[in-house]
């Protein structure tokens, strides 16, 4: 062990001038960079991902919950290990033009993923919230949607800082199904 910690960094073939660094790549990252799969204009029918989930399987859409009005999905680029979704059926992009009964699930789905997540997996806390708009970071603007991000004490690292990376333990698929498991409204 101390003679690999004493000797020259390994070389990498293709990553640049060499350094001390290892690289962690993220290349499934390139396709939201990019923005694949973004819709192409504002109307339900221009692309909009959040209205051609509902119409896959639960394991396909990544969805965890289907409710009347209201479906919970995981965040195909999450923040965290279990960022999901609340999104109405209808496509809407603004909150005010919610009904009082699809509202009213919105909130119930947020607490049901809240209980979800700490069921799962004993998140520390939340952040929860909705981008109205482009110019406030909403990524799909036409299609109103609100972000359930479980948080853990001492959940942030370097990472996100010096490499734009985020470091997820578990595939999607796998974390779909823990929380679809524990899903309190089922």
């Amino acid at each position: 062990m101390l003679a690999r910690m004493t000797s020259e960094p390994e070389q990498q073939i293709g990553v640049g001038t060499q350094d001390a660094f290892q690289r962690l790549w993220t290349p499934h990252r390139m396709a939201y960079i990019q923005g694949e799969n973004k819709p192409t204009g504002p109307g339900a029918d221009d692309g909009c991902p959040f209205c051609t989930i509902p119409d896959k399987s639960d394991e396909d859409g990544l969805i965890i919950a289907r409710g009347q009005h209201v479906y919970a999905v995981l965040n195909l680029y999450p923040y965290t290990s279990g960022h999901l979704m609340s999104v109405p059926f209808r496509h809407v992009a603004d909150y005010t033009e919610l009904r009082a009964d699809e509202t009213a699930e919105l909130a119930e789905f947020t607490k049901a993923a809240m209980a979800a997540l700490r069921t799962a997996s004993g998140a520390h806390g939340f952040n929860i919230g909705m981008n109205q708009g482009s110019v406030a970071g909403a990524g799909i603007a036409a299609h109103l949607h609100q972000h359930v991000v479980p948080r853990w004490g001492g959940d942030t690292n370097f990472m996100p800082i010096v490499a734009t990376t985020r470091v997820l333990p578990q595939l999607l698929a796998d974390t779909r199904q823990l929380l679809a498991d524990v899903w309190p409204l089922s």
